[in-house]
């Protein structure tokens, strides 16, 4: 792929940004990564000062991008950006949970989809993360839940033709039910480690997406399942 290709990872310094990150850049992509932190493998990056106002990070994360791009579009952009925190509503942490949860992943999804609708060449590619469980009730992590659903409801409101995306773009969200990374196999030790998605497995669905390979539609919802290491995608209903 030529290095004229361009991808915004959102999340680039998390487990799976930083695959993303180094998935991309060996096939010799130019990578931004958005985050807290720098990865020091991307080309570019766009560090985020956590604020207290949703307006105030999506201002301040534009002009980051914006002085990294200088005028160029670019061809996806991977929101991957997230984290989980447990609670019902009778836990005395629900609602600090919950604000935590909608600023790690509606705050930086929206965003993204704003940075799509301003830098996405048309034709491109939006990712966002949603979560399997998510499609039910999650009595257990009820902040966590409520955020993904959102997540869900974004990527179908950009899958309609008056979304606000590009010509042509597609928004599409995964589904999974447990990715594979270091801190989840540390907090969870005795879980069965073939029924995780890889990290490995989604970078490479995004890559593909973006050669244009069994590219699902815009407002996709797509659930990924994971048995014997093997994962299957499949829409939601």
């Amino acid at each position: 792929m030529a290095a004229s290709s361009r991808v915004l990872v959102y999340g680039g310094k998390g487990a799976l940004g930083s695959v993303c990150v180094k998935y991309f850049k060996e096939r010799s992509w130019w990578v931004g990564s958005i985050d807290l932190v720098p990865n020091e493998e991307a080309d570019a990056n766009v560090v985020v000062q956590p604020c207290e106002s949703w307006q105030e990070q999506t201002d301040a994360v534009l002009k980051g991008v914006e002085s990294c791009l200088r005028g160029e579009k670019v061809d996806a952009i991977l929101c991957v950006a997230g984290g989980w925190a447990g609670g019902s509503a009778g836990s005395k942490d629900f609602i600090k949970n919950s604000d935590m949860m909608w600023k790690q992943s509606v705050w930086t999804s929206s965003i993204a989809a704003r940075l799509s609708s301003l830098h996405l060449k048309d034709g491109g590619l939006l990712t966002l993360p949603g979560a399997l469980p998510a499609l039910d009730g999650t009595a257990g992590m009820i902040g966590y839940g409520m955020a993904k659903a959102a997540i869900h409801q974004l990527t179908k409101s950009l899958g309609q033709p008056n979304g606000g995306l590009p010509e042509g773009a597609a928004a599409i969200a995964i589904l999974p039910v447990t990715l594979d990374t270091p801190m989840n196999r540390k907090w969870m030790k005795d879980a069965d480690f073939s029924t995780w998605t890889s990290l490995e497995f989604v970078a490479e669905l995004f890559y593909s997406w973006t050669q244009g390979k069994d590219r699902p539609a815009s407002g996709t919802l797509l659930k990924l399942n994971t048995s014997d290491s093997i994962t299957k995608c499949t829409p939601a209903d």
